[in-house]
């Protein structure tokens, strides 16, 4: 099962997915009635990095022993389909195209085998990184460096085949079966740090993702049994 958030005339919704229609208590929802929102509202992005090889090649990492993260806040959350602003203050920024869990209830110290009771679905994350800037934080935690959907899937995470088109070119191309740890344990991992909230986003890692991003590209990642979320890349605000 997939769901969606959408904004419609009579106000924003939450309801099952399948193909365009939305479904739900409030009725029954076309593509031309609504707009598609970001699936869930984090109280903050728990993002992992140097999880695959490729990616580990290409920037000359070490394999980590454990889940090797960084935060986003809530203003990084950002819509599928609607323009990123790109940001003024750098002139190198990437993508990454990641699955991310949603978190469904609030939670703490989540053994690995209940993390399945606890996370509502998958969906994709676009990581923006502005690669001029100093530290990760500057890099990475401002505002709509996070765009997220569209939709979030009942799906195994492991195994999924995944693409990152820009403009049509394909730049990304991966399985989450080669990632060096798991979602489950990521989750199990930074539960014991974290207090989880619902609506929390925790993502893991991208694969190898060579080039930038300019204003007017349109970015395509797709992940097997989710979707695509699909961005234009707008001008500086």
């Amino acid at each position: 099962m997939k769901r969606a958030r959408i904004e419609t005339a009579d106000g924003v919704f939450e309801g099952e997915y399948d193909d365009g229609t939305v479904r739900t208590d409030a009725g029954v929802y076309e593509p031309e009635a609504y707009d598609l929102l970001a699936p869930c509202e984090p109280s903050a992005f728990y993002c992992v990095g140097r999880n695959f090889g490729e990616k580990v090649a290409q920037m000359d990492y070490e394999i980590p022993e454990e889940p090797d993260f960084f935060i986003k806040p809530p203003v990084s959350l950002h819509p599928p389909e609607e323009p990123i602003p790109y940001p003024s203050f750098s002139s190198e920024v990437t993508y990454a195209g990641e699955l991310a869990a949603v978190i469904d209830t609030g939670c703490k110290r989540v053994d690995e085998s209940d993390v399945d009771d606890v996370v509502r679905g998958y969906t994709i994350l676009n990581d923006l990184d502005c690669l001029d800037q100093q530290r990760r934080t500057a890099r990475k935690a401002f505002d709509a460096s996070g765009p997220l959907g569209p939709v979030v899937a009942d799906v195994e995470p492991v195994g999924l085949d995944m693409t990152t088109h820009i403009n049509g070119e394909r730049r990304q191309a991966d399985n989450t079966e080669n990632m060096f740890i798991r979602p489950r344990e990521v989750v199990s991992f930074l539960s014991e740090r974290f207090t989880f909230r619902p609506g929390d986003v925790v993502s893991f890692g991208s694969p190898a993702n060579p080039g930038v991003i300019e204003p007017g590209d349109e970015i395509e990642i797709h992940y097997e049994g989710i979707g695509t979320l699909r961005n234009t890349v707008g001008e500086p605000s």
